[in-house]
């Protein structure tokens, strides 16, 4: 199930759970009812600042609230990690193509960044919004002669992961898969969850207070 409609489906559960409350607590004989006791009853409006609110703390947990103080672009072989103090929030994983980096964001916040290595004109990395299928620790590729893939977060089901393995160098390609280093690989496999979203852009920039899905 998509994040936004848990949010707002929790919210519809709030709002009729309100709205049941106030009819529990007025019911009763019909001929008890008077027309001063109806012109009392609290006017309610579904959904209202109820939905609103959860709509805004689920932008909010997607917002771009800290970027790593990083100088310069990462170079190959390069990483960094920094939770410290970061409150509790949801996963969420970018990569992108053109600058050839991967982003860790916890509740919004920069927890890890890497230079990736990419696949190939013909074996792209693919591009969208993709879910965590499974996660396997000790992955090897049998289609790539058993090459070690551990840590393995997979997107697709035709076997596109991100995983660690490899020299992350310039000159070095995957199939497909984003190859990050292992101290990257380990830690994302250490907080990753199925179902946390992976977003895989080509060319995309963010800045603080931008929204990342």
């Amino acid at each position: 199930m998509d994040a936004n409609l848990k949010w707002i489906g929790g919210a519809t559960l709030v709002v009729a759970a309100v709205l049941g409350g106030v009819a529990l607590t007025g019911a009763g004989d019909p001929a008890d009812a008077t027309p001063s006791a109806a012109a009392n009853q609290p006017k309610l409006e579904p959904m209202g600042a109820i939905a609103a609110k959860a709509q805004a703390d689920y932008d909010r947990l997607y917002t771009v609230r800290r970027i790593l103080p990083i100088e310069g672009p990462i170079k190959y072989g390069e990483w960094y990690w920094d939770d410290k103090d970061v409150p509790p929030g949801p996963l969420l994983v970018t990569v992108d193509l053109q600058a050839r980096v991967i982003s860790v964001f916890q509740g919004g916040y920069e927890i890890g960044a890497a230079a990736v290595m990419l696949g190939t004109d013909d074996h792209p990395t693919p591009t969208g919004h993709f879910p965590i299928l499974y996660k396997d620790r000790h992955n090897v590729s049998e289609k790539y002669g058993n090459a070690p893939m551990p840590w393995s977060l997979f997107l697709t089901t035709d076997g596109v992961a991100i995983h660690g393995g490899h020299l992350v160098e310039n000159g070095y390609a995957s199939h497909g898969c984003v190859g990050v280093p292992d101290e990257i690989a380990s830690r994302l496999f250490a907080i990753a969850k199925k179902g946390d979203m992976v977003v895989i852009t080509d060319g995309k920039t963010m800045g603080l207070g931008d929204s990342i899905i």
